[in-house]
């Protein structure tokens, strides 16, 4: 079968530190193949090279062809690649008309019209007329997503680089985008799918290629190297019967002993949070208390990321009442003082872009504490280096810049500089879904870490994975449709779910299929 594209002993090196090493690899149409590895093993880099695009200041050797025709890219947060001041019709209709152009003119406004619509179709976008309507930040993740892969599909794109398409997704949702690029690859276009999620892969792949440390130490069809790569079997949690099953890490109901437990810190009451005039979400009360993990579950599009947004002063558009220490919360950052500010810090899902590529990442985390907290900028870098060190990392990988720095280590570098504000309440939004299952882990013994060590901070954990949330919470809030369907301590939401909703969660949380 012919290639649609080529990879022959490619070689990446920035300042002298190879990300890709001797990378070889065949794509053919309407295949799946997958690039599986650990958090800076090179998939990335390797997906990219397939677009033409490298690192700043990179040497590149070795050759990549694309005889197929061009490529398009969804990217892990595909938000970051729709413009933000433009309605999604407006979007689409652009790269539509380009393809139409030998029409006669009086007929190319209705067939650009038509490719939109068949081009979300294939994408799986229900309700498209609607979709068109609306601007990025009006739309899900998922929906980001397959927006995205209408405009790569628009484009003529014979191959599809998905760079992990189901980070932040719940069971359900990660069946979707499974079923989404199945139907694609059946249309003959061939996806390069770049992933740590072993189950996704299984189901969707057809050749497999494990990289570890920028080389590829493994490589064949996807049936002969299951029930796993040798090479990643280390890198997976111990299997379970469900995340009712898994044991917490550092078991939040013994922190309930430490000294002012119980008092609450933040109040959240008949919160009701709108994008535009459509109302996206409505709370009861929610509490969250002195030394607790409040996990808030949900698939996606279910209003647990405008919850947290709420909380941290960045979404306005809502009412309700917000209360730290019994004291009104403002509802925009903008209104809060420092002390409001460094008391509710939020770690984002996508920490790369949540730092300034311009600047050395240490300085980055020195300066919440300058901003925040009034600290002498030599005090400050002297706390930034201990606690980065305190999170695993060194001096040397945070004196680098952002994109010399791999998801897992500049997630917790993320950590540290929110930790530098020294706050009472830390908003962590799905910042272990992009992540492979050892540096997941690292970081979830991390976050355990801090509750038990640092008696007055409290941790409001967003996830789609019940696992994660068993791992960490005191108390768990279901979200589903916007609405808090249940809400509890965290065992008996796990093991005795009251709503049916709950109950769908369990059951599909730890199978894509």
């Amino acid at each position: 079968m012919n290639a649609v594209a080529e990879i022959r002993d490619l070689r990446v090196e920035v300042d002298g530190r190879a990300l890709v090493d001797g990378v070889s690899l065949r794509v053919t149409a309407g295949k799946v193949t997958a690039l599986v590895g650990a958090s800076g093993s090179g998939k990335t880099t390797t997906g990219l090279a397939l677009l033409g695009e490298y690192p700043a200041g990179a040497r590149v050797t070795g050759e990549v062809r694309l005889p197929g025709g061009p490529a398009g890219y969804v990217p892990q947060h595909p938000g970051t690649a729709l413009n933000p001041a433009r309605r999604v019709g407006a979007l689409l209709r652009d790269i539509a008309r380009t393809r139409v152009r030998a029409l006669p003119r009086r007929e190319r406004r209705a067939a650009a019209h038509q490719r939109v619509l068949r081009a979300l179709s294939l994408a799986q976008l229900p309700d498209p007329e609607a979709v068109l309507r609306r601007y990025p930040h009006q739309l899900s993740g998922g929906q980001q997503q397959r927006v995205v892969l209408a405009q790569a599909l628009l484009l003529g794109a014979r191959l599809v680089v998905a760079d992990e398409p189901t980070t932040g997704q719940d069971a359900l949702t990660k069946q979707r985008i499974v079923d989404r690029f199945a139907a694609v690859a059946r249309q003959g276009i061939a996806v390069v799918l770049l992933s740590h999620d072993l189950d996704v892969v299984r189901a969707l792949a057809d050749e497999v290629l494990v990289l570890r440390d920028g080389r590829v130490v493994e490589s064949g069809p996807v049936d002969r190297l299951w029930p796993a790569p040798r090479r990643l079997r280390t890198a997976e949690p111990p299997a379970t019967d469900g995340p009712a099953e898994l044991p917490a890490v550092h078991g939040p109901a013994g922190r309930t002993g430490l000294p002012g437990a119980g008092r609450e810190v933040l109040r959240v009451g008949g919160l009701t949070a709108r994008h535009g005039l459509t109302t996206v979400l409505r709370t009861s009360a929610l509490t969250l208390r002195a030394g607790e993990c409040l996990a808030v579950v949900g698939r996606s599009g279910s209003g647990k990321t405008t919850l947290a947004r709420c909380l941290a002063g960045l979404h306005r558009g809502h009412d309700g009442e917000l209360l730290l220490d019994g004291a009104p919360l403002p509802r925009s950052l903008r209104d809060r003082t420092r002390a409001q500010l460094a008391a509710v810090q939020y770690v984002f899902q996508d920490a790369r872009a949540a730092f300034d590529e311009h600047r050395p990442v240490l300085a980055q985390v020195a300066r919440t504490a300058v901003r925040l907290r009034g600290a002498a900028e030599a005090d400050a870098l002297a706390e930034a280096v201990t606690t980065v060190t305190g999170l695993g990392l060194t001096e040397r990988h945070v004196r680098r810049r952002p994109a010399q720095l791999s998801g897992g280590e500049l997630q917790r570098a993320a950590l540290a500089r929110a930790l530098l504000a020294r706050p009472r309440v830390l908003i962590c939004d799905e910042i272990t879904s992009g992540l492979d299952a050892v540096t997941r882990r690292g970081i979830l013994d991390t976050l355990a870490g801090l509750l038990r060590d640092r008696r007055g901070l409290s941790l409001v954990l967003i996830t789609h994975d019940l696992g994660t949330a068993a791992a960490l919470a005191t108390r768990i809030a279901v979200l589903d449709g916007g609405e808090v369907v249940e809400e509890g301590p965290a065992r008996r939401v796990l093991t005795l779910p009251e709503h049916p909703f709950t109950v769908s969660l369990l059951e599909t949380s730890t199978r894509v299929t």
